[in-house]
């Protein structure tokens, strides 16, 4: 690969991560701005699938892969669950806030911390080295398998309950 090919390259890289960084923000920022709580959750899924775009640019597949399927898929499916049975059309909403001084002075707070953080400690040369995903799935399927399985009817009988109360207090009404 030529050098000019090469830096168009970075370029195109370079572009796509500011690109999806300004969507992760964005999404960020529609959360915390919107006062539908529908919205926030599309909001937060437009975030999460950048961040998993920036997965992608890294040549990470495997964490894109799982950031879209439980955090894109399964979080926001069970968050607009949660919104949907807990009925937020009957509470009053709050038009005034009177505190929002204070967060955005902790907001600022925590950044100049974690700003001063990172730029007095140097990173890493090269961390440790991941197992081969190959590794990992014999493992969670041989040794970890009854806890796997385990986990996922919790889930499922979670999510019949959340149905079945859904269903009878709607009945009651």
């Amino acid at each position: 690969m030529g050098l000019v090919a090469r830096a168009g390259a970075v370029a195109v890289s370079w572009f796509l991560f500011i690109l999806l960084a300004a969507l992760t923000l964005g999404g960020a920022l529609g959360v915390v701005v919107t006062r539908n709580v529908v919205h926030a959750a599309l909001a937060l899924l437009v975030s999460l699938l950048a961040v998993a775009g920036v997965y992608l640019i890294l040549f990470a597949e495997f964490l894109a892969l799982v950031q879209v399927l439980i955090y894109g898929g399964a979080i926001i499916i069970v968050l607009l669950f949660a919104i949907m049975l807990t009925r937020s059309a009957e509470y009053p909403r709050i038009t005034d806030n009177r505190q929002w001084p204070l967060a955005a002075v902790t907001a600022l707070g925590l950044l100049a911390v974690l700003s001063a953080a990172f730029l007095t400690n140097p990173l890493p040369d090269d961390g440790p080295h991941s197992p081969a995903f190959t590794d990992l799935a014999t493992y969670l399927f041989t040794r970890w398998a009854i806890p796997f399985e385990i986990a996922s009817l919790v889930l499922l009988v979670a999510l019949i309950g959340a149905i079945v109360i859904a269903r009878s207090s709607s009945d009651e009404v």
